[in-house]
């Protein structure tokens, strides 16, 4: 993949879009397969990393982005809990969210995972949740703060392939990441930290851009569209000239001149 198509998970971008996973192989493995895929993102269960003979964590290379799941939940809280202390071993703030109830088919709860998404996100978590493709479940999922869904292929260990594609499909078509509440997100964290009085809710925002972040589209989920057409508005105003700029190189990169 071109570097002129990264892909983007919060605040990071990524050159490859392949997501190693690290369970079917031992530990010794886990640093050749690393390289010699090009993987900068690994995924991991929790108890591996926890291991007080030998955590994973050591034969991961530096500067490859882990990715903790939540295997073995079968409740929201049960996730929450397992991500908040991925987080305390050092695996960072990307995790998958993995919540199943189901122990013959093996089927992600989309429920109890829209439940845990909104409370990870709003605690700063880069959260990619796996779910079974519903169109419902994936707004939902983006509403409360998922950085992408992780949408089920086929049923665990039925070797089908990419047994649902068509309903995956419907999510690349209808679901929209770069909508207009990512162009309000930066007014609206701009707009709290100036409210701050004290100075120390501005601080913490400040330093923790995903919080921020997750903080604004919370509001905004939950703020009148009367409301938001006025931050729209506010947000086009403030950054026209940008706005403009942008516009003119995309016209200037595409062979069209135009007249101003």
């Amino acid at each position: 993949m071109s570097i002129e198509d990264p892909l983007v998970l919060g605040e990071k971008s990524f050159d490859s879009r392949f997501i190693l996973g690290s369970g079917k192989y031992s530990l010794d493995l886990v640093e050749a397969a690393v390289e010699h895929a090009g993987a900068q993102i690994i995924t991991l269960a929790l108890r591996r990393a926890n291991s007080e003979t030998d955590s994973i964590l050591a034969h991961i290379p530096e500067g490859v982005t882990l990715l903790p799941n939540t295997s073995g939940a079968r409740t929201a809280e049960e996730a929450v809990r397992i991500a908040r202390l991925a987080r305390e071993l050092g695996c960072g703030d990307f995790v998958k969210i993995e919540i199943m109830r189901d122990s013959k088919y093996l089927l992600p709860d989309n429920y109890e995972t829209i439940k845990a998404t909104e409370v990870l996100a709003n605690e700063g978590f880069i959260v990619l949740p796996y779910m079974y493709p519903d169109l419902n479940v994936a707004r939902d999922l983006v509403n409360a703060g998922a950085a992408a869904v992780m949408p089920l292929g086929a049923p665990i260990g039925s070797n089908k392939g990419l047994a649902t594609k068509d309903f995956i499909q419907i999510l690349i078509d209808e679901i929209d990441y770069d909508s207009v509440a990512d162009f309000l997100v930066p007014l609206l964290v701009e707009k709290l930290k100036k409210e701050d009085k004290t100075g120390l809710f501005g601080s913490m925002l400040s330093g923790n851009s995903a919080m921020a972040s997750n903080m604004a589209r919370s509001l905004l989920k939950k703020m009148p569209q009367e409301k938001k057409d006025e931050l729209v508005v506010q947000l086009l105003t403030k950054n026209r000239e940008k706005l403009l700029e942008t516009g003119r190189n995309a016209a200037a990169k595409n062979g069209i001149r135009l007249h101003t």
